[in-house]
């Protein structure tokens, strides 16, 4: 695989080398305003990351509130197809997390600190913005919408377990307190900014998956516990194993944010970025499956097909490690939201000042950060099952840019020989990635018809 050298529409042969017509990466052709913009945007503004930096933004990014739902996904899936699901899915993100990581300075002298700039340089100018764009949008917009209901939950969690007498208050008002750290955070100009942020979230995303299946544990199995599927019918059977595999598929949706992460890292023609980035990966995904895997099964094994769709709700008691657990949770996706949110301001901040001559200012970026917050809380609070509806719309952006994306990239830049070992990995990788992309939405939309008579508005 790594013998394959990139191809570039712009390159021109000179026997056996190829050149690329692209400064050196001594030297840099920007003029001072368009370096005085790169210097502004949060992407690109700061590049003296760390490689561990990497390690707790990809946690971060990767183990959402969704590893919760892991036993009951598995629960739907039984254990043969479940274990398999959940061991592939952990094998082809990561080898696909490789492509990304590798792809990031394939040409001499550029860096892609963005993935719309992978897919134009696979796809040309226009194209490459038009396939990857909307789907990176519904992924990033659409996790921090699910992040500002999930985080209100989890408050409004904690106030009934810790205050049983009072008051019910609607989830609307939750999601408001949730919103409100974030009015605040959005301000931090850059991923690097945020790296105290991120930290924390990992190590509660570590912490919360331990109480989970800690607790499962100590409780040990149950008296009556049944391996079998919950559906009467065969019909119900298959698309609840569909909805499952969205839910297993979609816990590894950071591939979003990996190359914008990546460009936060120094690079040099001696120290590419890519050696630190990659060891960051590596550690990341060893603690992701210390976060996923025992939850799955150890959730599954104790409780079988009567596992609640958020296993906190099956573990019941003691209270006090329920409000742990759902108060990590809250800090956990606070960190995730602001990772998410970072290429999507770039983006806004990037199409303001370059295409629309806006000039780069604090006030700039407080509104349109300010405004991405609350457009976020205000479809939160009026969909609060936007999570359902994801899981339906999620199957058409998260499967492409996680599974099978970065693979046809890699296939247009690198065209490995046919029939080769990475020319096969590659089509298997996009085989799966499509049947994936077919299947899951099949069980999100039967999951949102069935239970549509749950759903309200402004609740």
């Amino acid at each position: 695989m790594g013998s394959e050298s990139p191809t570039n529409p712009n390159s021109i042969s000179e026997g056996n080398r190829t050149v690329y017509p692209m400064s050196p990466p001594e030297i840099d052709k920007r003029t001072a305003e368009q370096k005085a913009i790169d210097d502004w945007l949060p992407i690109t503004s700061s590049r003296n990351a760390k490689w561990w930096y990497s390690t707790f933004h990809n946690v971060t990014a990767m183990v959402g509130a969704g590893v919760l739902s892991l036993p009951s996904a598995m629960a739907n899936l039984g254990w043969g197809p479940g274990v398999v699901i959940l061991i592939l899915s952990w094998v082809i993100t990561l080898y696909t997390l490789w492509q990304m990581v590798e792809m990031h300075e394939m040409v001499p002298g550029k860096r892609f600190d963005r993935y719309h700039e992978l897919g134009q340089q696979a796809f040309g100018e226009k194209l490459g913005l038009w396939i990857v764009v909307p789907q990176q949008l519904i992924c990033e917009v659409g996790v921090d919408i699910v992040y500002m209901v999930t985080g209100g939950k989890s408050l409004q969690k904690v106030h009934k377990l810790l205050c049983k007498n009072c008051k019910d208050l609607k989830t609307s008002y939750f999601i408001m307190i949730f919103a409100s750290v974030h009015f605040v955070l959005a301000h931090l100009p850059n991923f690097n900014s945020i790296s105290g942020i991120s930290l924390a979230a990992a190590i509660m995303s570590l912490s919360y998956s331990t109480i989970a299946w800690a607790a499962s544990a100590h409780k040990g199995v149950q008296e009556g516990v049944e391996y079998g599927y919950k559906a009467t019918t065969t019909a119900g059977t298959v698309f609840n194993f569909f909805n499952a595999l969205g839910d297993v598929a979609f816990a590894y949706a950071g591939h979003n944010v990996v190359l914008e992460i990546q460009a936060t890292i120094p690079s040099s023609p001696e120290k590419p970025s890519k050696g630190p980035m990659w060891r960051g990966v590596v550690v990341a995904y060893i603690v992701v499956a210390l976060c996923y895997f025992p939850v799955a099964l150890i959730g599954y094994w104790m409780f079988g097909n009567n596992v609640e769709d958020n296993i906190l709700i099956s573990l019941e008691k003691p209270t006090w490690l329920i409000v742990a657990a759902n108060l990590f949770v809250v800090i956990h996706v606070i960190g995730s939201y602001q990772l998410y949110a970072m290429p999507v301001f770039d983006m806004i901040e990037t199409v303001l000042v370059k295409q629309m001559n806006f000039k780069p200012s604090r006030m700039l970026r407080f509104i349109v950060r300010n405004v991405y917050v609350a457009f976020t809380m205000f479809v939160g609070i009026t969909f609060p099952f936007f999570g359902a509806l994801l899981g339906f719309f999620g199957g058409f952006a998260f499967a492409p840019t996680t599974y099978f994306l970065p693979c046809i990239i890699w296939l247009a830049i690198y065209k490995p020989k046919k029939f080769s070992l990475s020319w096969f990995t590659n089509w298997i990788c996009i085989f799966l990635g499509i049947l994936l992309m077919t299947l899951s939405p099949i069980g999100g939309l039967r999951s949102i018809i069935l239970n549509a008579k749950t759903y309200g508005f402004y609740q």
